[in-house]
């Protein structure tokens, strides 16, 4: 069993956000909103991720990296969204679930890691911010009324649960409720507040996209810096009739021997963005021994270190690989393959440089008994 899930809400037209995409699917930053919602809960190692999109976004989805997540169609409303995905769990399903608004895309991991932290004491917890300001009940634009605001808070997202007892209470529920916590209290769940954030706004209204930039802007400026990384990775020859690299299956009398696709350009230049990263290697994330990973494409393991150079708030600034072979020829397939690693990690093809060299016949790739890479990548703040 899983010891955690989160559910990514977004299947609303967000119409009050203006004309246009629905605001799930609108760029913030130079990325869609959902990116950046995603991003958050990678950075804080959830990488089990229900999303659940309205029937017209499922094409849209290929905008982004959907490593570990499960696409799921969403209901006439929130509520059947939630159900939804919680249904899609139960063939596996995870300890403990945490549920969050698509639109609010700058949730930090001090939130999110309040709720985790609540949850090992109690079966629900949900972030929110007590209401500091006086509250007046409006008719006819006039004040009518002045309710008390003590005890009074603003309910924010993730929502976090125990799986089993909020998988009951939605199926027992009838309706719809504002949130999730309301039909957990309906349920008689007790649910915790944890601190919530002034930054973790959900986009509503258009002026909202211009103070998440301004947020966005503020923590690049904080976190301004620039991580470098090199890799290295050497693959024997085999039998077959062609290699993986960097992205391209380049026809040769042999194939590159390993336990996935035993591409040795793109796994050099994967651990060059882990080592910028201090995180190990690709073993390190997809270990060997696991049989999952037998045969994998190495695009795989190329997203999920860009993923998680995204999650630390960085992005490709650029990087170069050179492949070590005395054959096969390189030069006539190393465009396409700056465009292949390019569409991979969703950045400029100028921002990739791929070559080769040989070793003037010496050595393990000199005697043609296998092929070396070496990567470079520089990651800059975002």
């Amino acid at each position: 069993m899983d010891d955690i899930a989160g559910i990514i809400v977004a299947a609303g037209r967000g119409i009050r956000a203006g004309a246009g995409l629905p605001k799930q699917w609108r760029l913030l930053a130079g990325r869609p909103v959902l990116a950046h919602t995603l991003t958050a809960f990678r950075v804080v190692g959830i990488d089990r991720l229900v999303l659940v999109l309205h029937p017209e976004d499922r094409a849209r989805a290929d905008e982004l990296d959907l490593t570990g997540v499960t696409l799921v169609t969403g209901g006439a409303s929130r509520t059947d969204s939630v159900r939804a995905a919680l249904e899609a769990l139960v063939g596996a399903p995870p300890r403990q679930v945490l549920i969050h608004d698509g639109a609010r895309p700058l949730v930090s991991a001090e939130v999110i890691n309040g709720v985790r932290a609540a949850l090992t004491e109690s079966n629900a917890a949900a972030p929110a911010l007590p209401v500091v300001d006086a509250l007046w009940r409006g008719e006819g634009g006039k004040v009518v009324g002045t309710p008390a605001r003590d005890g009074l808070f603003r309910a924010q997202t993730p929502q976090g649960f125990a799986f089993a007892p909020l998988l009951a209470a939605y199926r027992a529920h009838a309706g719809t409720a504002s949130d999730d916590v309301e039909i957990a209290r309906a349920s008689g769940i007790e649910v915790a507040i944890t601190p919530g954030s002034d930054d973790n706004l959900k986009l509503t209204h258009p002026q909202d996209f211009t103070r998440a930039e301004r947020i966005l802007a503020a923590r690049q400026e904080t976190h301004m810096r620039v991580r470098i990384g090199n890799g290295y990775d050497v693959h024997r020859f085999g039998p077959g009739d062609g290699c993986w690299l960097c992205g391209v299956l380049v026809p040769h009398d042999r194939a590159l021997m390993g336990h996935s696709d035993a591409d040795v350009g793109m796994h050099a230049l994967t651990d060059a963005i882990y080592g910028a990263l201090g995180e190990g290697d690709i073993g390190r994330h997809f270990p060997p021994s696991d049989p999952q990973w037998k045969g994998a494409a190495s695009h795989i393991f190329l997203r999920h270190a860009v993923a998680r150079a995204l999650a630390h708030g960085l992005h490709i600034g650029n990087c170069d690989v050179t492949l070590i072979c005395e054959r096969p020829k390189i030069g006539p397939y190393a465009e396409a393959m700056q465009t292949a690693l390019a569409q991979i990690m969703e950045c400029d093809r100028a921002q990739v440089g791929v070559k080769a060299t040989t070793s003037e016949r010496l050595g393990f790739t000199g005697r043609e008994e296998g092929i070396a890479a070496i990567a470079t990548v520089c990651l800059v703040a975002h």
